[in-house]
């Protein structure tokens, strides 16, 4: 879940952005009795994601309105499928509507892309599908949690979560084993170490310094599977995660080379947005359509 207080200031931003200046074309052209009754609908399958976010946004603008959950986050939905509903002041919907799709949109676009790389993995392997920090700024508690409704797991959700020792700190600490024993030093017990290597011979630099977690950047196939053997020469053994040009077509080769995590920036940074729309099922006098609208959805 999303701390409701994390979730309200997401929201709450998005709709001043949004409704600063207030709904003009709303106000101007619906009577402030009329009342609606919405449906989310997916255009393509997906993995369905962002309820409560959904919900509050709606709520934040007038908590008359009142949201259906149809599908659970987490779960498929076919093409056609309404995956949410919203009844309450036509005026209030229609102001909340786009504010609504947008971080739907983008929260069910992870989740399903993620379902995809996470279902590449053999179930034969251990290997986990992370996400990493490539997220939208001020959107990544929406973010993460989308990756983990779509089965993936999250990768250290910010710099003071975990010590993770990449190429530029390397040169900046004078090499592999300083940036090591710096760390150790001034980290909290309960840190692991990571360290990012680009080649064999770093490797062997990340093993000789103690590392607890390997991330093998940019490692061909081949170079995964060398890593791999050499990691289970030795006790304890370390982690080893993939990382750099992950691409869905990979994902079997390299779990099945048998490192333990993937991590992939594509999964937030390159998620295309789900396609939902909102369809009215009122017409002008406030009463019930037999079918949702077919008009097209309203520009960004």
């Amino acid at each position: 879940m999303i701390a409701p207080p994390l979730l309200d200031a997401i929201v709450d931003r998005a709709l001043e952005e949004d409704l600063a200046g207030g709904d003009l074309s709303g106000e101007a052209c619906v009577d402030a009795e009329t009342r609606a009754d919405a449906a989310a609908v997916a255009r393509k399958a997906v993995v369905a994601c962002g309820a409560e976010v959904f919900r509050r946004v709606f709520t934040r603008v007038d908590p008359r309105c009142v949201v259906e959950t149809l599908v659970p986050d987490g779960s498929a939905a076919p093409a056609g499928t309404t995956l949410w509903r919203v009844r309450g002041p036509a005026r209030a919907v229609l102001a909340s509507e786009r504010t609504a799709l947008n971080l739907v949109q983008r929260m069910t676009g992870i989740a399903t892309i993620t379902r995809r790389y996470v279902d590449a993995v053999p179930t034969v392997a251990r290997t986990r599908i992370t996400d990493t920090r490539k997220t939208t700024p001020g959107l990544r508690a929406l973010e993460r949690y989308a990756v983990r409704m779509g089965g993936g797991v999250n990768h250290r959700n910010d710099l003071g979560s975990a010590v993770m020792i990449k190429d530029n700190h390397i040169v900046a600490a004078g090499g592999i084993g300083r940036a090591v024993e710096r760390a150790r030093a001034h980290a909290p017990h309960t840190s692991r170490i990571e360290v990012e290597v680009d080649s064999l011979v770093q490797l062997e630099e990340a093993i000789a310094a103690g590392a607890d977690i390997i991330l093998l950047d940019n490692f061909s196939t081949e170079d995964v599977r060398t890593a791999v053997a050499r990691a289970a020469s030795l006790t304890p053994r370390p982690i080893l995660e993939a990382s750099g040009g992950i691409t869905l077509e990979r994902i079997t080769e390299l779990a099945l080379a048998g490192v333990d995590v993937i991590s992939v920036g594509a999964l937030t940074h390159s998620a295309p947005a789900a396609d939902i729309g909102l369809d009215f099922l009122v017409d002008a006098r406030g009463l019930r359509s037999d079918e949702p609208s077919s008009a097209p959805e309203p520009p960004l």
